[in-house]
Parts: structure tokens; sequence; C-alpha cells
């Protein structure tokens, strides 16, 4: 028989503050009320908290061997979703929210960091853990926690950390959605843009006849089709660069789009609507497509966009005095790329050994707080090296059905907390 809500949050002290943090609704930009209450956690268990003028808050627990480093986990504390109340419930082994998101991303992280503060700041006493010293105490180079505002929309939070203030080198950035993953690199997010432009044009009728006239919409399609498309490199942890067609726009669509505004047309096809309209009776001299280009990898990107860049010129030769193609790269968010350095990475295999959870090493495809954190430097000089970890299995994220599973909850805090003792026993 399953335990109840009430029971749970009882027995275990991690899950009540997750459920605690999951019952304040906390979208992007109003997190005033989470962070009240951090702070007034913090300041019930002498936690040492504050935050900056920004909203981000920090924890910092002391060294007790100042011979050792210092270590840093990293949450955000808002959510996806809006500020309606947050009824939370137990079903088959999950948490789930009433009508709305869970909140699970990223409460999950924000609950394992302030419970391994609370246990850290009461000196982990006593434990029966056979890796501790003698009473059950541990000696540590200290824990930094940020906890950042704003992750889901822009990042702005992650942006406006005190940088300088933080003395950590490694960072575990606890906001992957499976417990057990540990992700040592991260794409980057480019957008590119290529305009093709036919020189002449004319009448799709009288002019038909002349070479000369070249249609832009048939240009782009065959510069598309020499571009790569998907995967682009791959190794042993994924993907690490892709490239990927987000819209073509060609032809004589100029009116038909405008009439569809003009007119406050809604269409479940669009796409074909402005087609039906479109002109068919001029050399379209005019195309233009959008591409998505990310990759774990500087070096691997830039091949990529070199290629890219090289076709483009290719075409222009080939079509001088008749076409012109241009092609432009927009940056949005750098590469994290993997480390040389595996000390974190073997500790947290450790951790996972332990605690027998599987673990999975990995790069992932897309953007989150390592990417900025990776591209700044500690208090003292040194670049930052995050980790995205995942402390529970998460599903349906960001959506009404959004459901975490509890025992994955007490696992990944397990892990964490083995994490921490390791780095400190090596």
């Amino acid at each position: 028989m399953e335990a109840s809500l009430d029971i749970l949050r009882k027995e275990h002290e991690v899950l009540d503050i997750f459920c605690s943090l999951a019952s304040i609704p906390s979208p992007s930009l109003k997190e005033e009320k989470v962070i009240e209450w951090i702070l007034d956690f913090c300041a019930n268990n002498n936690i040492s908290a504050r935050k900056d003028s920004y909203g981000n808050v920090y924890i910092n627990i002391p060294a007790t061997d100042s011979s050792k480093e210092p270590l840093m986990v990293s949450a955000h504390m808002d959510v996806v979703g809006d500020s309606s109340p947050v009824e939370i419930y137990l079903e088959d082994g999950f948490f789930k929210a009433k009508g709305r998101t869970l909140g699970a991303d990223d409460k999950v992280g924000v609950a394992g960091a302030l419970m391994l503060a609370k246990e850290l700041t009461a000196g982990f006493a006593p434990h029966p853990d056979p890796l501790l010293k003698e009473k059950g105490t541990l000696l540590h180079g200290g824990l930094e926690v940020v906890f950042t505002r704003d992750e889901e929309c822009d990042m702005t939070g992650v942006e406006h950390v005190e940088y300088d203030k933080l003395k950590s080198k490694y960072i575990l950035v606890c906001d992957a959605d499976k417990l057990g993953q540990f992700q040592i690199s991260g794409a980057s997010y480019t957008n590119a843009k290529l305009t093709v432009k036919g020189l002449i044009g004319g009448h799709s009728g009288i002019d038909i006849g002349d070479d000369r006239r070249l249609n832009a919409a048939k240009l782009i399609a065959e510069l598309l089709a020499k571009f790569p498309q998907g995967a682009y490199f791959k190794d042993e942890t994924g993907v690490i660069t892709s490239c990927n067609l987000g819209a073509i726009v060609a032809g004589g669509v100029q009116n038909a789009v405008a009439a569809l505004v003009e007119d406050g047309v809604k269409s479940d096809n669009y796409i074909k609507e402005i087609t039906n309209k479109s002109a068919t009776n001029i050399i379209n001299t005019l195309g233009m497509a959008s591409y998505s280009i990310r990759s774990a990898s500087a070096e691997k990107e830039e091949e990529l966009k070199r290629m890219m860049a090289s076709l483009v010129d290719e075409f222009n030769r080939k079509y001088e005095g008749l076409a012109e193609a241009e092609i432009q790269f927009e940056t949005h968010l750098k590469p994290f790329e993997k480390a040389e350095d595996d000390r974190v990475e073997n500790v947290y295999r450790r951790a996972c050994e332990k605690a027998g959870v599987n673990y999975e090493i990995s790069s992932f495809h897309a953007g989150a707080e390592t990417h900025i954190y990776c591209h700044n430097k500690n208090a003292d000089g040194v670049t930052f090296m995050p980790f995205l970890l995942g402390l529970a299995d998460v599903y349906n994220m960001h959506s009404a059905s959004e459901m975490v599973d509890y025992k994955t909850i007490l696992k990944g805090y397990e892990v964490l907390k083995n994490t921490f003792i390791e780095f400190n026993l090596v």
C-alpha cells in the first residue's frame, strides 16, 4: 500500500522541502515568494544566506579544512507556469500538481541543495556512513550554493551572478531531468541566415525564355540541397554538432502575406493559404532561409560554418552576374565544452556506485546555465568548470501533466550528498 503524501513528508525531509517549494508558484521574474521561503528556511536552520540586488540567493558554508577546495551547487528558482495555486498530490509513486505544471524543474534541484546545506551545517552528525570521519563529521573545503532567477525565459539570473565573490572552481548544476544523468558538455545556439537574389527577374511568360533571368526560389533550393541537415558530428557522448533548416521563404509571397494580414485571416494551414494566393507570374528574385546550428565543440561549429560559407562562395562563382547569395551567422549562446579535467566525473561515478544508481556520462544538445558559468571566472580568476546533473526522474516537463518519481528524489539526494563527500575525500 502506497504511503500518503503527509507520511512521506514527515519521514523524508528532502521530500518535505520539495513539496513546500513546489507549492509556491514562481514563474520567471516572479520568484519573490520562493526567495522569501528559502531565506526563512536558511535563517531557521542557521545557514548563512543572502540575496543580491537581482534576487539571486547565495549560501556559503565555510570550510572545516582549508587545504581542500570548495564545491558549488546551483539550481534555478523559477518554473514554467503562472502564479495560480499549486496543489500537490501523490499518485502511483509520482508527485503531481492539479491542472498545472508541478515545477519539479527545478524545485528538485533547489530542495537537494537546501537539504545538503542543512546537513552540512549540522556537521553530518551523527551519521553511520563509513566514508565519514569519527563521530560523523566530515572535513571539507566548504559548500557554495547559488539559486538563480529567470532560467526558463532569458537566463538573466545567471547573467547577474556575482561571480567575483565565489571561490569554487567546480559547479554542479542540478537541472537535468533524469536521475544519474551527468552531462559534461552542451551545445551552443547559432542562427544562420541565407539570402539568395536573382539579379534580373521578369515575367514568367514573356521573359521565361531568357536564360539570364534566374528564379531565386529554384536557386535557393539548389543551394540548400548541398547544405548538411541533422547530426553533423557525433562522439561517444552523443550528438556534438548539428544543423537544422528552420524555414524557407521564397517566391511571390509578399502580396499573399499582406492580404492575409489585412483581412485578419486565421488559418490552421496558413502555409497552404499563402501558397494558394502567391503570384506565379513572376520570375522570383528573392529567397531566404534560416538555420539553427548547435555544437558542444567550438572547433566543429567553425568547421561547419566554413563549409556552409564555402558552398555559398561556390554558388556565387557559378552564377556571377546572374545571382548572388549571402550567409550570416548570429551567435546566441556559446558552447559548454568538455573539459580535460575529469576529477568531478570520477567523483560522480563513485557517488552513484555507492548509492546503487546507474549513471550516464553524456553531452546534451541544448542550452542551460552551464553555458554561462563556463565562460566566467571566480574570485581567483579561475574559469568555472560546470556539470549538469539530474537528481530525479521528471516526466512531461513544462506541461500540465508534469510529474516526478518521489523515490528518485530520495536517491538523487543520496547521490548529491555522496558526491560532496567523495569530492572531499580525494
